[in-house]
């Protein structure tokens, strides 16, 4: 992978002890996946003095925590006009506002000096595949005046100054928005819980979970733990003990690849230093390493050696900038996400004592802080703002036949958006011919109307009048 992604090993976070659970144990919390959902719950838990425990059937950040952009800003999957929609202006602000304190929480780790190499970078553009900029005014006016973000409009122009192609038109900045080293991070939060107490447990699957009574029982492999309030943060890989959970989540596999050095010919084509993804949620890209370019595009509800979509994400970059030429795909990676039916993130608790904290499918990383810190703080403060997630409860994603149909949605999304995208830029160049055909007919006007009349040469007559045929004229 690339140097953004490995170049800290395990060893420099100290993560080499976390080795399987193989003693009864008790703990005030128990949460049931390390990755950045989990880990935050740990990391806030351990902080306010509860003792915690984290089984993870894996590795830390094995799946998709560990395999992202990087991305961290204000929102979620379902878009913000819906959201008004569904549960009134009061509480979309307040789901708004906990969204932000989640990127918040996330720069706070971002800078701590025990999380060295994440390099966090500044900004992310958000840019429209058709031409639509009254949408953008409204959308401007809604986040500036009604959920206090600090955004800015890009015309074309000026999106087209920062990405030298014609895929795209207006754009919405995020001057607050920043990047960082997905998985150095997901390590580095991993050694913070660790250094405010909580204990992780790497290759712990969970065989069986019993949320009865005050004391929760959990049955590993080679151990039993007991626990006040169990958190499941394991997405779509928590199976059989809580299958009720894991059918309410789509499993999406998302690919993406990091390209060879570019050099110069990068710098042509993108000057952009943030994040840029589409407004239909198919592209995600974003420079790194100074000429190498980070490109996620490609998704399928299976599972699939992520080498096989390097010619997809070749092609992808190619469409969008003919004018880098042939660029070869170095490193691909992927990861499992899991997206929920109504498009927002499930949190909140279950039954007393059993909390959810998953569905962060295209949600981003400021949603997983955002979960696993309101969850802590309210198993251990009595914080009831996870009731605002109440209108999104648990809904069925239809099974095997859901992925399938899923999928055909998915890929009549990405057609739909490509033809739209099409269209708007055929209309684009049929409008700038159009333009250039009435400015050289006023030109030609112009040139016509500045010419001096002809005049005769002397002495010549003036030709007779024409005769009037037989019944006409005066």
């Amino acid at each position: 992978m690339s140097e953004t992604f490995t170049s800290a090993s395990d060893e420099a976070f100290g993560l080499r002890d976390h080795a399987r659970l193989s003693f009864d144990l008790d703990a005030d919390i128990c949460v049931v996946g390390a990755g950045l959902a989990g880990l935050t719950v740990a990391l806030e838990a351990a902080r306010l003095g509860a003792s915690v425990a984290v089984l993870e059937g894996r590795h830390i950040g094995w799946s998709a925590s560990g395999h992202q952009l990087g991305t961290v800003m204000p929102g979620y999957s379902l878009p913000l006009q819906d959201l008004v929609e569904r549960v009134g202006f009061e509480d979309a602000r307040e789901l708004w506002m906990l969204s932000k304190e989640g990127a918040e929480f996330v720069r706070a780790n971002a800078t701590e000096e025990l999380m060295p190499g994440i390099a966090p970078s500044d900004g992310a553009l958000e840019v429209s595949n058709v031409d639509d900029g009254e949408r953008l005014i409204g959308r401007l006016q809604m986040l500036n005046e009604d959920f206090d973000t600090e955004v800015e409009g890009w015309q074309i122009d000026r999106v087209r100054e920062q990405l030298k192609t014609d895929h795209y038109f207006h754009g919405v900045y995020y001057p607050k928005a920043f990047q960082v080293d997905g998985r150095k991070y997901v390590h580095g939060l991993a050694a913070l819980a660790r250094r405010a107490g909580a204990r992780i447990f790497e290759d712990t699957p969970v065989v069986s979970i019993d949320p009865s009574g005050i004391r929760k029982r959990i049955v590993t492999p080679s151990a039993r733990l007991r626990a006040s309030h169990i958190v499941l943060a394991g997405n779509v890989h928590l199976g059989a003990p809580q299958r009720r959970l894991w059918e309410t989540l789509l499993p999406v596999w998302r690919y993406a690849g990091v390209t060879a050095p570019l050099g110069d010919r990068l710098a042509d084509a993108i000057t952009f230093k943030g994040s840029v993804m589409d407004s239909d949620s198919v592209d995600h890209f974003r420079i790194v390493d100074g000429d190498r370019l980070m490109w996620a595009s490609p998704e399928t509800t299976w599972a699939a050696r992520p080498e096989r979509f390097a010619g997809a994400i070749r092609r992808r970059i190619n469409a969008v900038f003919p004018r880098l030429g042939p660029v070869e795909i170095s490193e691909t990676w992927g990861g499992a996400t899991g997206q929920t039916v109504h498009g927002m993130p499930q949190i909140g608790q279950l039954r007393k004592g059993l909390w959810v904290a998953s569905g962060f499918g295209r949600q981003g990383m400021n949603t997983a802080a955002m979960a696993g810190q309101l969850i802590a703080r309210s198993i251990l403060f009595g914080d009831d703002r996870w009731r605002l997630f109440s209108p999104f409860e648990l809904v069925w994603a239809g099974g095997p036949t859901g992925r399938v149909a899923g999928q055909l949605v998915g890929m009549w999304g990405r057609a739909s958006s490509a033809a739209a995208g099409a269209l708007a830029r055929y209309r684009e160049r049929a409008r700038l011919q159009e333009n250039l055909r009435e400015a050289r007919l006023a030109e030609a006007n112009r040139a016509a109307a500045a010419r001096p009349p002809r005049r005769r040469p002397p002495g010549q007559m003036q030709p007779p009048p024409a005769e009037y045929p037989e019944g006409e004229g005066g």
